[in-house]
């Protein structure tokens, strides 16, 4: 399939932002200038800043043109449908400690595909409140082909871009279909220190695994959530029928 005009924009962008071209609320170029280098309308190029706003990437400025988010923004594990915006459901974040090589707890071992006793990268962040409190820790684990093909994945900075996105970029590999188990249990004593909660306390666990086309995981994410502070909504279609 032919990639469009607009999503070739918002890729350039993309990279010049990767690669630090612009930092945090820095203007970007104007509808007119980026009409003029591409050769094509202001609509396209609009429809190019959509795809940044959605990923979260950029904000609208009345007046003013568009600009980097002066935050990065993550979500919480698990619901990435199709449809979904990283804009509208992300939360400012912070990254945990420094991501590492370790062996995976059994659960993730098995939905990563992985023979016992083989390591994944682990990197982890916590999720935060509008007022910088903990509102989701999410621990995600790469396979090792994806974590020596993308080096960020291994440093303390937030990839501004978001992993997925950086992922996509670097390996070519998009993601094509998600799994999500939802459980609930009491949360461990780490977990209270992290979340700032006294045990014993009630949390939601969601392990959340992301698959390219061919059926190859790209990523497996463990997403702790105190269970006050967990809400599920879904709205669907629903028939006359018995």
């Amino acid at each position: 399939m032919a990639v469009l005009k607009y999503e070739l924009i918002a890729d350039s962008l993309r990279q010049r932002i990767a690669d630090g071209d612009f930092g945090p609320d820095d203007l970007l170029p104007s509808q007119r200038d980026l009409s003029h280098e591409w050769d094509v309308s202001r609509a396209t190029v609009i429809k190019a800043y959509d795809l940044l706003i959605n990923d979260g990437l950029v904000v609208a400025r009345q007046g003013q043109g568009f600009r980097i988010v002066p935050a990065p923004v993550a979500r919480p594990a698990g619901g990435r449908k199709a449809g979904t915006t990283r804009a509208a459901g992300g939360r400012s974040y912070r990254i945990i400690g420094t991501p590492e090589r370790a062996v995976p707890p059994p659960r993730i071992t098995a939905a990563l595909g992985l023979a016992d006793g083989a390591e994944a990268l682990r990197r982890e962040r916590l999720v935060e409140m509008v007022d910088g409190s903990p509102y989701s820790f999410v621990a995600a684990w790469f396979p090792t082909d994806i974590a020596e093909r993308c080096p960020k994945l291994s440093g303390t900075k937030q990839i501004v871009e978001g992993t997925t996105r950086y992922v996509t970029r670097m390996t070519g590999r998009t993601p094509a279909q998600g799994t999500d188990v939802t459980s609930v249990r009491l949360g461990t004593a780490q977990e209270a220190e992290l979340l700032e909660r006294e045990v014993p306390f009630p949390v939601v666990e969601v392990l959340h695994a992301a698959y390219d086309k061919d059926g190859r995981v790209l990523v497996v994410e463990r997403g702790i959530t105190p269970g006050d502070l967990f809400e599920a909504s879904e709205t669907y279609p629903m028939t006359g029928g018995r």
